[in-house]
């Protein structure tokens, strides 16, 4: 694993150095990253196919929609096929620049799949055995001219194909047989390899297939999204030789077309080792690519499950929220669900009792589950306005695919949903219509998370009325149409199908009606202009609006805050729809940490959404920590364009004889975030005493195990460059920061006396410290000594420091790769390191020390 790691970073300094050269914006190529990219329209997502983790990097990249993606080795940009204008193909920079050409030979429409060859050829083609040709060889005197129409030796019923670098033949899988073929691209001729064992029974459009660059075939299903993987299809001649299984869970799509370099590689998950190989946080079977490996269980695609639900959205109780979500990162809780108590179908099942608990309305035995487990989130109950939970899930081998939140409330509605807030959080919402229950029109709404999975949701809430012999029942949108000052009690359903959600919201209402007859319904339209999906950076909030009734203009109403402790301010806006279906639109509000906002045209009822930032919080839990001010402003320093900023500063003061902290979310529901992008740390800071800085993995149990580092702080705010490496753990080593929650600061009363803390942290954010070259440094600049220079057998490399410090001394040859990693224990004025040729051969070095507290500029240094 050490060889492919190297190997990775290497390609990285080399693609780093490749695509910072000085080029026009439109001309810079793709040049074989490690991403997959999938095309969804014309929005474009990245995907790290070793975790199925992905994101959006691009929107609205053309006017037509983009299919048939595929990368070109010939010039390291991405092509596709363009919906309109007619007969043209699209050109795709790294930038998403597009440059669009038309080729006569084309057809007007029915060219969905699509690959380019290591030549440069690009093999086009839609249903039925006819495939174009076209030459995108940029060193061709041909160059965007279509070369061949051709025609397959059988009709396939694919949707996506891919040239396998390892022997130059493209290869996909057919819908509904589940076939892998393989294509001679020379000729045409199919050859058939047999049926993907991972995927028999399958009905699944493959509309996104990739290959590494050891001839690995991923193939992503659109429906569900699960990324699958087939060993080495070079080597297949029958279905004897297919060896497939689960890889990862990936974005699904309606619309669904991959591009990937072939010859980049991707990194692989040893099952049986203990460790993280390919850096996704998961270790052996805990991977989904161990499916059914050795020991490992086979895994199937989950939904969410009800111990994470109902805190979707709110605004009021956001600092208690936070604490509930700090408590379960720190911690690193983890819902187990296999020794969660099961529930069984008994004699009192659908029986009218005297008194009835939460229980009594959950179904059981109706939607085809192996089991039902209880996953309630009792820690809801000192938060919210829930006096009583029950939650299930729905079990299909060990798989939940279904859940039950159930909440008794008794001062009105339940205050969470989740359809309100998840949009802002970089889900979707792709619909939302209407499901008749018990002839009753209910609001179903179809979500897309973040993972790519798909849950429908329904939510309802009956209440007591007729001198307590009948439940009414309500079901709104927005929760102020909920009465104010009255018992609820809530249901909040989401599965994997329609058909599932029927059968829970049917036997939910059936069984409320066993205990009190249902008298009444009181049910909302869903709103017919909502927000699809959204998101906010840099002071603007970016909102896709889904407008379904040719809607004119809508207004937005919003409530704000710029921070976690300032005051809420007011945004009112119109939005010009001009009656069109999607349109996507930027309100510009500063700097913000949480947004609550209601879009609507006065008419139909609206759409409510609530957005948070990744929050700051602060941890004074302890017996003899008071906090006797804690502030948190704006940024007004400008982040570079590849940090990953942090925003807003803290200001804390507080008096402890244990401990005090702040901390930040990385997301606002807590989650998980890769971080092995970036290099160090940055920060400017001041206060007293020591600060312990900490990254809690989601994938580290224990909190002593977690990377922490320490710095000095004093009364002068200073600036702070920490290496990533140098955070330590007790018992892990190499730090990996893939699954990074959140970051703790914490001050220390060292004597266990009563002291008085205080820290300002301004500033923070992740960076990417680009590879050394030897032409940006500044031989005149340098800070660091070396006698002598040039070095033939030793040399004395001396530089001055302005406190006792713990640095770290990189050497680097030529090609960017450290020859050498020392660490240097400092002390305040000029400090002196003997250094021994031993194996450095003759050429040029950098010499680099790293401190904490200033930058040290590199040495370069010539060996004899």
């Amino acid at each position: 694993m050490k060889k492919v790691f190297l190997f990775k970073i290497a390609a990285l300094f080399v693609f780093t150095a490749l695509t910072n050269r000085k080029i026009n914006a439109q001309d810079i190529p793709f040049n074989c990253d490690y991403n997959a990219y999938l095309f969804q329209y014309n929005d474009v997502y990245a995907i790290d196919l070793a975790s199925g983790n992905s994101y959006q990097v691009a929107t609205d990249v053309t006017p037509g929609s983009i299919n048939a993606a595929a990368y070109n080795p010939a010039d390291g940009f991405i092509w596709g096929s363009l919906s309109s204008p007619a007969r043209s193909i699209v050109r795709i920079g790294k930038n998403f620049t597009t440059t669009v050409y038309t080729i006569n030979e084309l057809p007007t429409s029915n060219r969905y799949i699509g690959d380019v060859s290591a030549e440069g050829i690009y093999f086009l083609k839609g249903g039925g055995t006819t495939y174009y040709k076209i030459d995108l060889n940029p060193e061709s005197p041909n160059y965007t001219q279509h070369q061949e129409t051709a025609t397959l030796s059988q009709s396939l019923s694919i949707h996506d194909w891919a040239f396998n670098a390892v022997d130059g033949q493209l290869y996909t899988v057919e819908k509904g047989t589940n076939l892998l073929y393989r294509i001679n691209p020379l000729n045409g001729q199919v050859s058939t390899l047999g049926v993907v064992p991972i995927l028999d029974g399958n009905n699944y459009t493959y509309g996104a297939v990739y290959f590494d660059a050891d001839g690995r075939f991923y193939v992503s299903a659109n429906q569900t999204g699960t990324i699958y993987v087939i060993q080495n299809v070079q080597n297949i001649n029958s279905a004897l030789d297919i060896d497939s299984n689960l890889f990862a869970f990936g974005p699904s799509s309606a619309s669904n077309d991959g591009a990937r370099c072939p010859t980049a590689p991707v990194p692989q998950e040893i099952c049986d080792n203990g460790i993280d190989d390919d850096g996704d946080g998961l270790i052996d079977c805990e991977d989904p690519s161990c499916s059914g490996y050795g020991t490992c269980e086979v895994i199937a695609p989950p939904t969410s499950g009800g111990n994470d639900g109902g805190l979707e959205s709110n605004n009021r109780l956001s600092e208690k929220i936070n604490k509930r979500n700090f408590k379960r990162a720190k911690t690193n809780y983890n819902f187990d669900r296999a020794t969660a108590p099961r529930l069984t179908k008994g004699l009192s099942y659908a029986k009218r009792n005297a008194e009835f608990t939460l229980e009594d309305f959950i179904p059981l035995n109706v939607i085809g589950e192996t089991e039902t487990i209880n996953s309630t989130p009792q820690d809801l109950l000192a938060i919210t306005n829930a006096t009583e939970i029950f939650a299930v899930d729905y079990m299909n081998n060990e798989v939940p695919f279904a859940s039950i939140l159930a909440l008794k409330t008794e001062d009105g509605v339940y205050e969470h949903t989740k359809y309100i807030c998840d949009r802002l959080l970089g889900a979707e919402l792709i619909s939302v219509s209407t499901i008749s229950i018990n002839e009753q029109p209910f609001i179903k709404s179809i979500i897309k998370n973040v993972d790519g999975t798909n849950e429908f949701v329904l939510s309802l809430s009956a209440k007591v009325v007729n001198n307590d012999d009948n439940f009414a029942i309500d079901s709104h949108w927005n929760l102020d149409q909920y009465e104010d000052n009255v018992t609820y009690y809530n249901f909040q359903i989401w599965t994997n199908t329609v058909d599932n959600l029927y059968l829970l919201g049917e036997e939910v209402l059936n069984l409320l009606n066993v205990e009190k007859p249902i008298s009444t319904y009181n049910n909302s339209a869903p709103p017919t202009v909502f927000v699809r999906k959204g998101n906010y950076s840099n002071g603007s909030l970016e909102l896709q609006i889904v407008n379904t009734n040719a809607t004119e203009t809508v207004g937005i109403d919003a409530g704000f805050r710029t921070t976690e402790t300032n005051d809420f301010e007011n945004l009112n806006s119109t939005l010009t729809l001009g009656q069109q279906y999607i349109t996507n639109h930027t309100l510009e509000t500063g700097g913000l940490f949480d947004i609550g906002f209601r879009i609507g045209d006065g008419v139909a009822t609206p759409d409510d959404l609530f957005m948070s930032d990744g929050p700051w919080g602060i941890d004074d839990s302890q017996d003899g920590t008071d906090v006797g001010l804690y502030s948190v402003t704006q940024n007004t320093f400008d982040f570079a364009e590849d940090d990953f900023p942090i925003e807003r500063n803290v200001d804390l003061r507080a008096t402890t004889n244990s401990y005090v902290a702040v901390y930040r979310a990385l997301t606002p529901r807590f989650k998980a975030v890769d971080l092995s992008d970036y290099n160090s740390l940055k920060l400017s800071a001041k206060g007293t005493g020591s600060l312990e800085i900490t990254f809690v993995k989601q994938s580290i149990t224990n909190w002593e195990d977690q990377y922490k580092t320490t710095i000095p702080l004093t009364g002068q705010m200073q600036d702070y460059i920490l290496p990533l490496s140098d955070f330590y753990s007790e018992t892990e080593t190499n730090p990996v920061l893939d699954d990074v929650v959140t970051i703790v600061f914490t001050m220390v009363s060292e004597t266990g006396e009563t002291t008085s803390k205080y820290l300002n942290l301004n500033n923070l954010r992740l960076s990417q410290d680009q590879a050394l070259s030897v032409a940006t440094i500044d031989n005149d600049t340098k800070t660091i000594k070396a006698y002598p220079n040039p070095m033939t057998s030793s040399t004395s490399l001396e530089f001055r420091a302005q406190q006792n410090e713990n640095m770290q001394l990189i050497i680097y040859n030529q090609l960017g790769e450290e020859v050498l990693v020392k660490r240097i224990d400092a002390v305040p004025g000029i400090n002196r390191i003997t250094l021994n040729r031993k194996n450095l051969s003759t050429g040029l070095y950098i010499c680099k020390l790293i401190s904490k507290q200033y930058e040290i500029y590199p040495l370069k240094l010539i060996v004899n």
